[in-house]
C-alpha cells in the first residue's frame, strides 16, 4: 500500500503542473479545449485547483501533452521492488532467499551440488519443490522419485525425506516451505506404472 498522506500534496500540485505543461508547449486554454473537448472554463478551474482532477479530464490532457499519466500528475515514485538478499551456504548447498523472513511461507532458490551422504530428515511443515535445471532425486518415506525440469512435488515434511542431484551434475530448484497447517496443491507421488496409468 502507498503512503496515503502524500495524496493531498500530489493532488494540490496537479493544477500547477498542468499549467506548466501547457505553457511549455505554448498552447492557450482555447487551443487545449479544442484538442481535448474539455471546456476552457473547466481547464482554467483545473489549473487553478478549483476543480479536482479526474481520469475523465486527465486522460485527454495526457494524450494532448504526449505524457504518461503518472508524469502528468506527478505521481509518487513506486520505489525499487527488488529484494536484495545474499546467497548463503547451508549444508554444502547454495541457498538464495527470495522472501524476507516472516515466520509464514519461505521461498528459496537452491543450487545443490552432487552429494555423497543421503540422510533423511523430518521437520514440521509442508515443502513444495520445483525443478529449474538438472535432475532431482527425491526420497520421500518409501518413494524414490526422479524429477525433471518443470516438475513439481509437494509433501508433508514430517515424512522422512531427502532431495539432491541424480548424478554428478548440480540441480537447481525453487523450494517453498510453509509452516504446519499450510498446504500447497500438488502432492508428490510415485511414478505411475503402465499397470496403474
Amino acid at each position: 500500500m502507498g503512503d496515503s498522506s502524500a495524496t493531498p500534496d500530489v493532488l494540490a500540485e496537479v493544477g500547477p503542473r498542468l499549467r506548466r505543461f501547457r505553457e511549455r508547449r505554448e498552447l492557450t486554454l482555447t487551443a487545449v479545449a479544442a484538442r481535448t473537448g474539455i471546456s476552457k472554463s473547466t481547464l482554467s478551474r483545473l489549473e487553478s485547483g478549483q476543480r479536482k482532477p479526474s481520469l475523465e479530464l486527465l486522460l485527454p490532457l495526457a494524450e494532448t501533452y504526449r505524457l504518461p499519466l503518472d508524469e502528468l500528475v506527478g505521481a509518487p515514485a513506486v520505489g525499487d521492488p527488488r529484494i536484495r538478499t545474499r546467497p548463503r551456504t547451508r549444508n554444502g548447498r547454495l541457498v538464495y532467499p527470495l522472501t524476507q523472513p516472516s515466520g509464514g511461507v519461505a521461498v528459496w532458490k537452491v543450487v545443490i551440488p552432487p552429494e555423497r551422504e543421503r540422510r533423511l530428515r523430518t521437520h514440521a511443515g509442508h515443502e513444495w519443490l520445483y525443478v529449474l535445471s538438472g535432475e532431482l532425486r527425491l526420497i520421500l518415506a518409501e518413494n524414490d522419485i526422479t524429477m525433471q525440469p518443470g516438475e513439481v512435488a509437494e509433501f508433508d515434511t514430517r515424512l522422512p525425506h531427502w532431495f539432491g542431484p541424480v548424478g554428478d551434475e548440480p540441480v537447481e530448484i525453487l523450494s517453498i516451505h510453509a509452516g504446519h497447517g499450510h498446504r500447497m496443491h500438488v502432492r508428490a507421488a510415485p511414478p505411475r506404472t503402465a499397470a496403474t496409468a
